[in-house]
């Protein structure tokens, strides 16, 4: 039963390289997040405590989302393993998920600064149905035109380089504690994400070859 943690900054394609691992072994990619986005459209008790938070800028306290995904993982799709993205995001919170379950494997995608401010700061979204492109890696047939839609794409302003700088440096100080911590207990690997999507998974298959969770092929 695999129970991964994939980590790693805003643009480094954590839920995408994640989502890779999921179907690898046909078990869930959990998102803290997502299901808090659930929550708050279904309007449950929990996403109407969730959407005060969000609503105030504030971050969700960490016993709201430990019981959360303590739920989440006594579910049967879980039986089999799971892959949490991005979470955890801090030392307290990875002491309080080891009260919970165990982390077979942590693996943080490394990605330079450079590639990440190209990859967010050419991201687009539509104003009307909320679909993602990318100025130079998914580029829309009509510039600023939403090809599913006809809505107008436009930069959210955390997606601008100077922003995505500060939120880099904040991700930073908050995360090497928690790398430290997953290194002083012998489970974090380190892949470089810098290239294609399709070369990162690759490098990340190779890896669970090595640590032998997939049989070579």
């Amino acid at each position: 039963m695999p129970r991964f943690i994939i980590l790693g900054p805003q643009g480094s394609g954590k839920g995408t390289h994640g989502g890779f691992i999921a179907e690898l072994f046909n078990i869930p990619l959990i998102s803290t997040g997502e299901i808090f986005r659930q929550e708050i459209r279904k309007g449950t008790e929990l996403g109407k405590k969730v959407r005060e938070y969000v609503e105030q800028g504030k971050l969700v306290p960490d016993e709201i989302v430990i019981e959360v995904l303590k739920k989440r993982i006594s579910e049967d799709d879980c039986k089999r393993g799971f892959v949490l993205d991005g979470y955890p995001r801090t030392l307290p919170q990875a002491e309080a998920l080891d009260k919970i379950t165990s982390i077979d494997l942590v693996i943080y995608l490394d990605v330079t600064k450079e590639t990440i401010i190209e990859r967010l700061s050419g991201r687009r979204v539509c104003r009307q149905c909320g679909a993602i492109y990318h100025v130079k890696f998914i580029p829309p047939k009509q510039e600023g035109i939403c090809d599913k839609c006809g809505g107008e794409l436009y930069q959210r302003d955390d997606d601008k380089p100077e922003i995505i700088e500060e939120r880099l440096k904040n991700f930073e100080a908050m995360t090497k504690p928690l790398l430290d911590y997953y290194e002083s207990k012998g489970v974090l690997r380190r892949v470089d994400g810098n290239g294609e999507r399709s070369e990162v998974d690759e490098n990340i298959r190779k890896l669970l070859e090595r640590e032998g969770f997939l049989q070579g092929s």
